[in-house]
């Protein structure tokens, strides 16, 4: 059975860092590309992060540049490390991964920016 756990949220204010952690179990993250994603309150779920097999990176336009995806295949884990957070980063925050044609979805983890 997959299961994905992410940990790491909370209460920031604006400028300051977190470090989100997305453990899995049931999967080898070696042989999957994995994303982080966000969704707002009354706004759709959207991709914020992806990671590649081999380590290639994209980020949503909004957050290159503040945001670092990261992998530790070893360890089974995804990380994101997110800086100069904003008011508009606020959102919970969802591990995924697919295999094959199935969606795999962490419980998600809560990230509020608050001044």
């Amino acid at each position: 059975q997959v299961q994905l756990v992410e940990s790491g949220g909370g209460l920031v204010q604006p400028g300051g860092s977190l470090r989100l952690s997305c453990a899995g179990s049931g999967i080898l993250f070696r042989f999957n590309a994995l994303d982080w994603f966000r969704q707002a309150p009354g706004k759709q779920r959207e991709l914020v992060a992806s990671i590649s097999i081999s380590g290639r990176t994209n980020y949503e336009d909004s957050v290159k540049g503040r945001f670092t995806i990261s992998r530790d295949n070893a360890k089974n884990m995804v990380y994101l490390q997110m800086n100069s957070l904003n008011l508009g980063d606020t959102a919970v925050y969802y591990c995924h991964a697919k295999l094959g044609l199935i969606d795999y979805w962490g419980q998600g983890t809560q990230v509020t920016v608050f001044s």
